[in-house]
């Protein structure tokens, strides 16, 4: 029986998929063995000692302790492409809120309520938030993984003309982009050219504030800048001086902080962008299968911190060494099967982290499985 701990609410379509008689699902457990997550912070969460996988129900992992989990070979999930339509469909309004002032329209005909003039105001006062359309304009998308890559096609559709950047691209992203689409070589070839600029990227060391002072020096004057991804891409005290001087005609965030909400030129969305129903339950589903697979065969799709390592399970015996990605390894793990013999096995590696799967048509004897964890390297194995 494994023990899987909420620490937010999941949607009960993913829930259910995991077989009762096979798994207990509650808020209050103690020592999982994994454990669902949506925003709930766990950085300064203690891990149980019995904790294997984390499955966060979206595609950030800033509110979980990644690096420490790999150190622990605890495997983090996340559920890529699951809320991307959602998202890209928010993506679609913000492209339109960040060229005409809607926000600031529908609020001033409010006040306009019970007036007999009220049709004659606002044909006069339109003008104050008229704007601009969007087809034939440029479209700097940086970052073009599941999420930027639908909001690229559609930006396409709009006859817009787009320009993607993302040097870390697969090759399923790059297959499912249009030929339409025209390649950037660099982020600054996009600030240069872009007359609105979309960020599709996770926040990182090295994207933290990615657009700043000098990076905005680059871009078009009165360029639009639309935030779906991290509030921390963007340096907020950058974005209100260039919207004070109109270096930047509008901002976009579904991430607001205290520096921007109010702020002049900031449109606010309150995170919004998978907050659907269809996305929610796509993000618990995702989330579910993934750990039921990890659990009860040792296979990883989707993770973040180990390499996605997977075999058909026919052997009587799985062993799943977690291991750092040093020199060697695999001799060592497979001379410790000493008189067991292996009918399959996979090994991947991600960064200073590596994960082998090792199938037996036996089971393992308790002095070969030591024998691994002896190993200079290995930092935890299961076996199932």
């Amino acid at each position: 029986m494994y023990q899987i701990q909420m620490l937010n609410k999941i949607a009960a379509i993913g829930t259910d998929r995991l077989d009762k008689a096979l798994y207990t699902i509650g808020e209050n457990i103690e020592n999982p063995d994994a454990i669902l997550v949506r925003s709930a912070s766990m950085h300064e969460m203690e891990l149980p000692e019995n904790l294997k996988a984390i499955a966060r129900a979206g595609a950030g992992v800033n509110n979980i302790p990644v690096d420490k989990c790999a150190e622990a070979g605890i495997v983090v999930f996340n559920t890529p492409g699951a809320n991307a339509n959602g998202v890209k469909e928010l993506a679609v309004a913000a492209l339109l809120l960040a060229s005409r002032d809607i926000v600031g329209g529908i609020e001033w005909a409010k006040t306009l309520a019970g007036d007999p003039d009220a049709a004659k105001k606002v044909e006069k006062g339109k003008s104050a938030y008229a704007g601009c359309e969007v087809a034939g304009k440029t479209l700097g998308v940086i970052g073009l993984g599941a999420i930027g890559g639908l909001v690229a096609n559609v930006a396409e559709d709009l006859h817009m003309t787009v320009l993607g950047c993302d040097p870390y691209i697969s090759i399923n992203a790059a297959w499912g982009l249009s030929r339409k689409i025209k390649h950037a070589a660099s982020y600054e070839d996009i600030y240069k050219a872009a007359d609105y600029i979309t960020l599709h990227v996770p926040a990182t060391p090295t994207t933290k504030k990615m657009i700043n002072k000098d990076t905005i020096a680059m871009m078009k004057d009165g360029v639009r800048i639309i935030n779906l991804a991290r509030a921390d891409l963007v340096d907020a005290d950058a974005i209100k001086e260039a919207l004070a001087s109109g270096k930047v005609a509008a901002y976009v965030t579904d991430f607001p902080t205290p520096e921007t909400i109010g702020a002049k030129g900031i449109t606010c969305i309150p995170h919004l962008g998978a907050s659907t129903a269809e996305s929610e339950d796509n993000c618990a589903v995702m989330a579910c299968d993934e750990l039921h697979e990890f659990l009860t065969t040792g296979n990883i799709k989707n993770s973040v911190n180990y390499p996605n390592v997977a075999i058909p399970h026919t052997g009587a015996c799985r062993v799943c060494v977690f291991h750092k990605n040093i020199p060697n390894m695999l001799n060592a793990i497979t001379a410790a099967f000493k008189n067991v013999n292996i009918e399959n096995m996979a090994n991947g590696s991600k960064g200073d982290y590596a994960y082998t799967l090792v199938e037996t048509g036996e089971a393992v004897p308790a002095d070969v499985i030591d024998a691994v964890k002896g190993i200079e390297g290995v930092i935890k194995t299961n076996v199932l």
